[in-house]
């Protein structure tokens, strides 16, 4: 017997020992797909290579409509469910009355960062940019607009057309139905919460592909924008990435010590996926699932981070709504040569905190732009002399929108005491694939038993 496990052992020892191929981070397959994407976009725009040139962009742009594929239905079941599972919680109705709170206050914070950052360095001026440079945009955000477009007039062109605020509309009013319904709507949240899962599950394997997409995006950006262009732009492009890095890096971690008592470093280990995954595909609502994720691992309650973070993902957008159009209103005011006032300041910081629902958790912040600037009387041809640049500045914004999404939830948490600092404290920066497997699989023995 002892012999047969012997040489058992001695067979067995062999295969344990053999090589396998190591697994790549997550982390590290993104790093290497934006090295890779300036490399392939820097040889396509120095020796015009037209059939890389078309690949680049057919991968970058069928990367980003996988993600958007699901945004619609992922929108709608994610707030409704939210909303319904809010029921599951104590003190619901302050919980979401102190998220609101913080999603204004960092909102504030973020537009004064911009508006310093632009008046410190003028960033429309040298640039050679002239008003003729400008095209007005085909469609443009207004109070009038935001305000009558919030009700759909029907259930289907939202969906169809992707808007975004219309779906939250609906989503919350199926939500405060089902709960007023109560056992009645079992079945329909039985469903819905199946029908999510669906949605997440495949976002997931979209997910996967990021570093696919990221050559895609990075290298097209490259080949089609050039050097030349990020350099006519360069103090504004400067400008939109020093002033996310400051709320990113600065204020972030700040409130987390002061007000949330509790490790910056832990949220960054603990979040850094979501924010990575949100710089490459520029989609807050896209990097939910993983947002979602990462909050619940550290330490916020499940039942209100399935609430906060697809709140945040369609109305929380520090990078997009707030840094973003108090600097563009200034450098778009300085080549039109239009003076701005103290007046126009708060109305910026207005806009930035009511209307950033308007950018919609999608890539780009267009609909806030021209919201901003018809509230300022500022021309919308400004507009076009920010779309060429937009890709490069999206990354970093929707990385600290993303952020931002993540924070609210465990600094409101940290305050009403219902944070785990046991998971917060022990929370690490796994990749996406080990976030999947570690927290998804677990997730499902409750709605199991």
């Amino acid at each position: 017997m002892s012999a047969n496990s012997a040489s058992t052992t001695e067979t067995a020892e062999p295969k344990s020992s053999g090589f396998r191929i190591p697994k790549v981070p997550f982390w590290a397959q993104i790093v290497a797909g934006l090295v890779l994407g300036v490399v392939l976009g820097w040889i396509t725009r120095s020796y015009d290579v037209a059939w890389l040139y078309t690949t680049l962009d057919k991968v970058g742009h069928i990367f980003v409509q996988l993600l958007k594929l699901a945004v619609a239905p992922l929108v709608f079941f994610a707030i409704l469910v939210s909303i319904t599972n809010l029921r599951k919680v104590n003190n619901a109705a302050r919980l979401a009355t102190r998220t609101l709170l913080w999603f204004m206050i960092t909102s504030l914070i973020a537009v004064a960062i911009g508006l310093a950052i632009g008046l410190i360095t003028n960033p429309g001026s040298g640039t050679g940019l002239t008003p003729k440079d400008g095209l007005k945009p085909e469609h443009a955000g207004s109070w009038l607009d935001f305000l009558t477009g919030i009700v759909p007039t029907d259930v289907i062109t939202p969906f169809t057309e992707l808007n975004v605020l219309q779906i939250v509309f609906m989503a919350a009013v199926a939500g405060i139905a089902a709960l007023k319904l109560g056992e009645k709507a079992q079945p329909i949240l039985t469903l819905s919460e199946s029908v999510l899962e669906l949605l997440q599950k495949a976002l997931w394997w979209v997910i996967r592909l990021a570093p696919l997409g990221t050559v895609g995006l990075i290298g097209y950006a490259i080949a089609d924008y050039g050097w030349d262009l990020i350099g006519k732009y360069a103090t504004f492009t400067a400008d939109v990435y020093i002033g996310c890095a400051l709320v990113l890096f600065g204020v972030y971690p700040l409130l987390l010590a002061t007000v949330a008592k509790v490790s910056p470093v832990q949220f960054f280990k603990g979040a850094w996926p979501a924010i990575q995954l949100a710089f490459v595909s520029r989609s807050s609502v896209g990097t939910m699932p993983v947002t979602q994720k990462v909050t619940e691992r550290l330490g916020v309650p499940k039942e209100y981070a399935s609430f906060a973070v697809p709140f945040g993902a369609t109305t929380k957008m520090d990078g997009c709504a707030a840094i973003y159009p108090s600097l563009a209103a200034i450098f778009i005011a300085q080549i039109f040569d239009v003076q701005l006032g103290v007046g126009d300041y708060v109305l910026i910081a207005f806009v930035s905190v009511i209307g950033s629902a308007a950018t919609a958790g999608l890539t780009g912040a267009t609909v806030m732009l021209t919201l901003t600037l018809s509230t300022l009387g500022l021309p919308l041809e400004g507009v076009g002399l920010l779309m060429a640049i937009d890709p490069i500045l999206d990354m970093m914004r929707t990385a600290t929108n993303v952020a931002g999404q993540a924070l609210v939830p465990v600094i409101v948490s940290a305050r009403e005491k219902i944070l785990d600092l046991g998971k917060y404290n022990t929370a690490s920066a796994s990749p996406v694939d080990e976030i999947e497997v570690v927290e998804e699989e677990p997730a499902r023995v409750p709605v199991a038993a």
